[in-house]
């Protein structure tokens, strides 16, 4: 299998593995398109049978740096909220396994996807964070359901209501990083896993995982819609504007709670 899939998604295969790149640099910013192009990949790996796992990796500075809020604000605001969620839900859906390839920041919808993967193999400088409280918003991407239960409640909400960004080794301990490498050994280690995991018998691969993951698609349908409900209203609000530019200039906000 060698595939695109729209403009910033390809799919190569490596043995039993799919490498499925995102090519959207520096910052491979989400979008309703990119995810749902990201999301047809995987519908097609899951339906290609010498294809046991998948290893998600992207190019440039940035695994990926989450929504382009000053151009969605700019453009009147993020308006496509639930279509994306659609895709993630449909990300979650993917029945084989998946390891991220982790460098520079995984922020905000970023942090989300890198969460969609089984394990997440990172380089010393990849940046975890969910700092939507920084921009007045709230978080999404089903990451309220899905993060307390990868690193548990508490570390959860200090990542939401701190907005801290969690480095590589700090993340290990706490189970949302599984192996820190050299960036230049980063997508080697990650195909190294996923190889691993593909040299095993594919039906109680696929089978295994879905006991594992339970109703986890359905898990994160329920909770995206609560998510888009909340940052519905939020996002009409003083501080939200102030929090996006704040944001951009790199500083504080200057929040009044309106």
């Amino acid at each position: 299998m060698n595939q695109a899939f729209g403009d910033h998604v390809t799919v190569k295969a490596v043995g039993h593995v799919a490498v499925v790149t995102i090519d959207r640099p520096p910052h491979n910013h989400v979008s309703v398109e990119l995810m749902r192009d990201l999301a047809d990949a995987l519908d097609a790996v899951d339906g290609e049978v010498e294809l046991r796992c998948s290893v998600l990796q992207s190019e440039g500075k940035n695994f990926c740096a989450g929504a382009d809020l000053v151009r969605s604000e700019s453009a009147g605001g993020l308006g496509a909220v639930n279509p994306l969620y659609d895709q993630a839900v449909r990300l979650f859906s993917a029945k084989k396994p998946i390891v991220a390839a982790v460098q520079g920041a995984a922020v905000g919808a970023g942090l989300g996807l890198a969460v969609v993967a089984d394990f997440r193999v990172a380089s010393p400088d990849a940046r975890f964070a969910a700092n939507f409280v920084k921009l007045g918003f709230h978080p999404g991407f089903g990451l309220t359901h899905t993060l307390p239960h990868l690193i548990g409640h508490a570390k959860a909400e200090l990542m939401f209501l701190t907005g801290r960004r969690v480095k590589a080794e700090d993340g290990l301990p706490w189970g949302l990083v599984d192996e820190v490498v050299p960036l230049e050994d980063l997508r080697a280690a990650a195909l190294r896993l996923a190889t691993e995991i593909a040299e095993n018998a594919p039906l109680a691969i696929v089978s295994t995982r879905k006991t594992l993951r339970g109703d986890l698609a359905a898990a994160v349908r329920a909770q995206t819609d609560k998510e888009a409900a909340e940052q519905g209203w939020l996002r009409d609000t003083e501080d939200y504007k102030e929090g996006v530019r704040s944001v951009a200039e790199r500083r504080i906000g200057n929040f009044l709670g309106r």
